[in-house]
């Protein structure tokens, strides 16, 4: 039998969900008295947060569905009107967007729906588009915020719905927390929402197909007419995958507009598919298991440059072919970063021939390399390090520009780049047509490749090492058990590990900022902003080795980001690079413990 508080919940279910898919799931776990499935569907709720709502495509309040749709975006609407005026709602209300996967059009109209009866004007799209036309939008119409329906690089039966707010960066606190507050003030379903029949005739609704023209020539503005004439001399073929998703349209636009060469597309992977039927995983960031087909299609066709975006497009991966060895190098996004951080000071010189970068700024997230801090060392101009996710770099960036400065370049080590700012968030569209206008600049003028020119970077500036990845953990108790025991190391609260591999290697200071912990600061505690509810420490070594340990915020992961950083000149690659790997192999050893705690490393 179910318990008076489940049978309660499930008689709610049925009452308010409309939806007969979702609906016909409940009453057959119901009718097989499948008690231990219901409760985890129904009693646990998916919750609000500053990644908005990702989550399992299933009924339940623990799922994406119609019902939930509804009351996130009833939610979002009454917080919304809170603080905006009804002029506002009005003129300038919200933009609405969505990717190709399952659902997501359903949910982008089931919410538009919602917002025009609760008296907004709604930019919805038509098409299918890339993630940064969402923020790009807001700036566009100068709207109030924006929503894009996507679930980004999850695996299929996952979907999203990722909240910006009216400066056209994603959502932080205290916006999450109220909006999750007025989600479960608001949720019993209103009338007549569930009707979007008439939708597409709403007065308050409208196309806002206009912005996509716009950002395509606000793209082009960032380039200077130099370098996209070079970019129409230069036989460059690109071979580009859309990994199943929207990308391949706004690559083709864009790369025409700058002067590129067609890519030439991975066509069983070109178009959107919700099932994502060639990949395990819809990650360029998976590295070569990702790219095969990409691969592929360049050997065929005699490309040595692979570019591949994520499923929504805000994520952008590179491979290329070395002309002696024939082998394929995937490029991690620190290298990615190096590169673009490497451009983005070279155009602004171009288009400011003074030289001078005093007022400019460059960011990364506190988990990606360091090479940036190098670029400003040398050019004297200011980085800036956040926490990790572009809603901390996008807001930050927001802010910079409110007190005059520029903002030149972002990035996070996961694949994602933020050139210029146009959009406040990461734009795997705008960061490829930088990389092949950055290759085809590198043919002409300097006769090397993207990788040579890696090696150059990496020589002027200091070699700088990565080595990153994670482990998969199911169970969140270990999780927290293998935090803990690194915090309480010698029996007390914040004592932690002092060395590794028998003390050969000695640490310096850490910084926890689960707890608020930051030894290199006088007073003991972190600057960067403290969560209690995830877990993330970083430990720097005497030698110069910095590691950063946490948790994903949207995956079973046990992520680590370990960095070496050489002086100028430093030449021993190899010897910093075997350094690095024995420490990294001893802090996996050591702090993890994989086998004692039964954890699942990464595949590729």
């Amino acid at each position: 039998m179910a318990t008076p508080e489940l049978r309660e919940t499930i008689d709610q279910w049925l009452k308010w969900d409309k939806c007969e898919k979702t609906r016909s799931e409940i009453e057959a776990l119901d009718q097989a008295g499948d008690w231990k499935k219901l409760n985890e569907l129904l009693q646990t709720r998916l919750a609000f947060g500053t990644a908005g709502l990702r989550g399992k495509m299933r009924a339940g309040f623990n799922g994406m569905n119609d019902l939930v749709i509804a009351q996130t975006a009833q939610g979002l609407s009454t917080y919304m009107s809170e603080q905006f005026s009804h002029s506002d709602r009005k003129t300038r209300g919200i933009v609405f967007g969505f990717d190709g996967r399952h659902n997501s059009k359903r949910f982008a109209e089931l919410s538009a729906n919602i917002f025009i009866r609760a008296g907004f004007k709604v930019y919805l799209y038509r098409c299918l588009v890339a993630t940064p036309l969402v923020p790009y939008t807001i700036c566009h119409f100068n709207c109030l915020g924006g929503v894009m329906v996507t679930a980004s690089h999850n695996p299929k039966d996952d979907n999203g719905y990722k909240v910006y707010w009216s400066n056209g960066a994603q959502i932080i606190s205290p916006h999450d927390k109220n909006i999750q507050k007025a989600i479960l003030c608001n949720l019993e379903p209103r009338e007549c929402i569930w009707d979007t029949a008439n939708l597409y005739e709403a007065e308050l609704l409208i196309d806002p197909k206009e912005a996509i023209v716009a950002y395509v020539d606000k793209l082009r503005d960032t380039l200077p007419s130099s370098i996209i004439e070079g970019n129409s001399q230069r036989n460059l073929r690109v071979v580009y995958s859309a990994m199943h998703g929207v990308g391949f349209p706004f690559i083709r636009d864009t790369f025409a507009s700058i002067k590129l060469q067609p890519v030439i597309a991975v066509e069983e992977q070109k178009d959107a598919d919700p099932d994502f039927p060639t990949v395990l995983f819809p990650n360029p960031e998976e590295g070569k298991s990702a790219l095969e087909l990409s691969i592929k299609k360049a050997e065929s066709s005699g490309s040595s440059i692979i570019l591949a975006n994520d499923p929504d497009a805000d994520r952008l991966a590179l491979a290329t072919k070395n002309s002696n060895t024939g082998k394929w190098k995937v490029y991690t996004g620190n290298e990615i970063g190096a590169l673009l951080g490497w451009w983005a000071i070279y155009l602004y010189k171009q288009t400011h021939p003074e030289g001078d970068l005093s007022n400019c700024y460059m960011l990364a997230s506190t988990v990606s390399s360091k090479i940036l801090r190098a670029f400003a060392k040398q050019h004297n101009f200011h980085f800036i390090e956040t926490l990790t996710g572009f809603k901390w770099m996008g807001n930050e960036t927001d802010k910079l520009i409110k007190n005059g400065k520029t903002v030149l370049f972002a990035f996070e080590e996961a694949i994602g780049f933020m050139f210029s700012t146009n959009v406040l968030d990461k734009d795997g569209v705008s960061a490829a047509c930088h990389l092949a206008s950055m290759a085809c600049y590198l043919q002409s003028k300097e006769e090397i490749s993207l990788d040579e020119k890696l090696q150059n970077i990496y020589k002027e500036y200091g070699f700088h090492y990565n080595n990153s990845s994670y482990y998969f953990c199911y169970e969140p108790n270990v999780i927290k058990k293998i935090f803990e025991r690194l915090r309480n190391f010698s029996g007390e609260s914040k004592t932690y590990p002092p060395s590794i591999l028998e003390g050969k290697y000695k640490i310096k200071n850490i910084r926890d900022l689960t707890n608020g912990v930051d030894t290199a600061q006088a007073d003991g505690k972190a600057i960067l902003p403290v969560s209690a509810s995830s877990q993330m420490i970083t430990f720097t070594f005497e030698n110069g080795l910095v590691i950063t340990l946490r948790t994903s915020g949207t995956e079973p992961k046990i992520k680590y980001y370990a960095e070496m950083c050489a002086q100028p000149g430093q030449t021993d690659f190899d010897g910093l690079i075997n350094t690095t790997n024995e420490m990294v192999s001893g802090i996996i050893q050591e702090f993890l413990q994989p086998n004692e705690n039964n954890l699942t490393p990464k595949s590729d």
